[in-house]
């Protein structure tokens, strides 16, 4: 009898576990390939996890709102022959196990115990900024360790996470009689030094509210930061504490470009069937200016600078319930402008729809932000971890102007914006940063108002 192993997909560079928001499949179902099976959430996307097989769903190994690493198996599916139900196995386990006399003074000391254990507070880990694996939160239940010494200690794995071994080794301090908190004194200040261990603000937003109590009064709403929210809180905490941001800013007349797509939008939709926005031609720019300057297209690993060879734009969305998406354009200085248009448009509907798959969110190089959407001249925006740049547009805006010609200067109204562009002062220097910005503005200047398409 065969089963197939069904684990959790990559879902992005930076992301390494997923919590299991809702099964779609209960034990005993049949499932079609490619069928959804359950739902995942990360910080960067929610998504439906399909099958690879066709068969029955006859194990889960997690539980709603658990916390699951990539690769690990989450559903068994089996692909041959009948159903072991999980009945069979629980008459099985009834009858092997008989019945056993237990003197009543044992029984009492029992009872008593299981009436301790249950009295016993259980802690609430969904109140954690920090990720903790199920074995770690099982562990700490069942070891009645509290959520403020979860938080305290000091995590050696990926991301300053807790692992096994330091549960374990808290536990054992903990028999001993010394305190944890004394030993971890000098980890934080080694990972600050080193610049790369995120944990640091994990610990600052973690212990932040106890210093800083906010007063609730009458009338006030008390409104939870929903899951996505205390995520992308996080990132950016975490961001501006890894990345040196620098920011330089560039004015850009625009003006050939908007009569030029004025001039072409009606027929590139009649043609097309779709709408011809500003974003995939300003894509364009970002992306032909990546080419020229490929050190802006990098991550920083520690000491190592990983140059990236494909150029992958995030295209940053918002989301009807006022958070944000970042789908990825592959390849993007591959496409032309039609194809640009398409891509942009397509990804924009499915974002807004909560339709992206993973692979859509996942190995951007460079991210652009529209904040001129909703009116704003410029922004500073905050760095998309392991990226090292992120461009902000402004709103486009008819100002009075000085015009240069041969015959001399007079005053005249043009289409204008500003560039805004952050980038990781540790790799990117001011000049690098400048050229790059104002290559997208030169590009930009110097549209072709007798551009076909």
């Amino acid at each position: 009898m065969s089963k197939f192993e069904l684990k959790l997909p990559q879902m992005g560079e930076s992301v390494a576990e997923a919590t299991l928001t809702n099964w779609l499949k209960e034990v005993g179902d049949t499932i079609e390939m490619d069928e959804a099976i359950f739902e995942i959430a990360t910080d960067k996307v929610d998504s439906e996890v399909p099958s690879e097989v066709d068969g029955v769903l006859v194990e889960k190994r997690f539980d709603v709102d658990d916390v699951i690493k990539v690769g690990e198996v989450v559903a068994v599916i089996q692909i041959e022959g009948g159903v072991e139900t999980p009945l069979e196995e629980s008459t099985e386990k009834e009858v092997e196990e008989e019945p056993v006399e237990v003197p009543a003074g044992e029984l009492e000391a029992q009872m008593a115990s299981v009436k301790e254990s249950v009295s016993s507070s259980t802690p609430d880990f969904s109140s954690s900024e920090r990720f903790y694996s199920p074995l770690v939160k099982n562990i700490a239940k069942e070891e009645n360790v509290s959520m403020d010494e979860l938080e305290a200690i000091t995590g050696t794995g990926k991301e300053g996470r807790v692992t096994k071994n330091d549960i374990m080794a808290y536990l054992e301090n903990r028999s001993n009689g010394s305190q944890v908190k004394e030993e971890a004194k000098p980890k934080p200040e080694t990972k600050t030094a080193k610049v790369e261990a995120p944990s640091a603000p994990k610990e600052t937003v973690a212990n932040k509210p106890q210093g800083s109590k906010v007063q609730v009064g009458a009338g006030d709403e008390v409104i939870p930061l929903t899951r996505m929210g205390k995520l992308i809180a996080h990132h950016m905490i975490e961001s501006i504490s890894t990345s040196a941001h620098v920011q330089s800013f560039v004015e850009v007349d625009v003006t050939n470009v908007v009569n030029w797509r004025n001039k072409v939008k009606n027929a590139f939709q009649q043609r097309e069937g779709e709408k011809l926005t500003f974003t995939p031609i300003f894509m364009e720019a970002v992306a032909m200016a990546l080419k020229k300057y490929p050190l802006m297209n990098i991550s920083l690993d520690g000491d190592k600078v990983i140059k990236k060879k494909n150029i992958n734009l995030g295209m940053a969305a918002a989301l009807p319930d006022g958070n944000l998406i970042v789908p990825v354009i592959k390849n993007a200085d591959q496409l032309n402008l039609v194809g640009m248009a398409k891509t942009v448009n397509d990804l924009a509907d499915r974002a807004r729809n909560n339709q992206l798959k993973p692979d859509e969110v996942k190995d951007g190089t460079y991210t652009v932000t529209n904040v001129g959407s909703f009116g704003s001249v410029f922004g500073t925006p905050i760095i998309n971890q392991p990226q090292v740049g992120i461009l902000a547009l402004g709103a486009i805006r008819k100002i009075p102007s000085v015009i240069e010609t041969d015959q001399g200067e007079y005053i005249g109204i043009r289409s204008k914006m500003y560039l805004s562009h952050s980038y990781d002062h540790r790799v990117v220097n001011g000049a690098l940063g400048g050229m790059f910005v104002k290559s997208v503005a030169d590009y930009l200047e110097a549209w072709d108002i007798n551009r076909e398409i």
